[in-house]
């Protein structure tokens, strides 16, 4: 019976003990958790939130609930590892698998495809919200307007999100203009609707094939900026003029 009440005795004290004592403090530092989770150590400091966080919510949070910016290492290098293991884009998602687009088409129509992808970034320093899937959805819209535009039939939806829209508008003005500056140069426009069309499908593809498909992704956009950088001078000036 005395063992017994020593041993509640000592239960009793530990458990005491236990309550009393912060989890965690062990040698007098307090340990601090992931600001995420509030499980594990942060081990990885993220640029977005100003702080350390988990790999495990780095990880899992990245370009979902966390806004990362494109200079973030942890960012460039999970984009590595992407790229290294892509797979194929499956057939039912290839956007317009009935359409060939030829490579020498597309490189003898390059400056369409550089000028494009210029709005698209100079579009990106005025709006740094930006991501992959407002980008896409100006795309997406974009080719289908010339899609019809090829048959005959003048039909154009804009998209919906407010964002994507005044991208969709920019794209279109760019096209627009190019092709006043191919009749003010040669008299006659010899890009075709169903050539723009075209080049618009490849650059749609080239989104689909670069984008991971996270809600706040802009790998597309990164992958844009590596080969048609916007001049120091260009970001700078745009950077100041916000579309509304």
């Amino acid at each position: 019976m005395t063992e017994f009440l020593l041993s509640r005795l000592l239960l009793d004290r530990s458990s005491r003990s236990l309550v009393r004592c912060p989890p965690d403090i062990g040698n007098g530092e307090k340990v601090i958790s992931c600001s995420i989770c509030e499980k594990r150590p942060p081990k990885r400091f993220c640029p977005a939130k100003g702080e350390k966080i988990c790999a495990v919510c780095c990880g899992r949070e990245r370009e979902v609930t966390i806004d990362c910016p494109a200079d973030c290492a942890h960012l460039l290098t999970a984009h590595r590892y992407e790229a290294e293991h892509r797979k194929a884009i499956p057939a039912e998602e290839f956007p317009y698998r009935d359409i060939q687009v030829r490579p020498d088409f597309v490189y003898e129509h390059w400056d369409v495809i550089g000028g494009l992808a210029a709005v698209l970034l100079r579009f990106q320093v005025q709006n740094k919200e930006l991501g992959d899937q407002a980008a896409v959805s100006a795309i997406e819209a974009l080719a289908e307007t010339y899609r019809t535009l090829g048959t005959g039939i003048y039909y154009e939806r804009p998209p919906d999100m407010s964002l994507a829209r005044a991208l969709y508008g920019q794209m279109a003005q760019f096209l627009g203009e190019f092709r006043k500056e191919q009749i003010a140069r040669t008299g006659f426009a010899s890009l075709k609707d169903s050539e723009v069309f075209q080049l618009l499908v490849f650059l749609l593809r080239i989104a689909r094939q670069e984008t991971n498909g996270r809600p706040r992704s802009r790998a597309f956009l990164s992958f844009l900026a590596t080969r048609f950088p916007v001049p120091a001078d260009e970001a700078k000036q745009a950077s100041r003029i916000i579309v509304p």
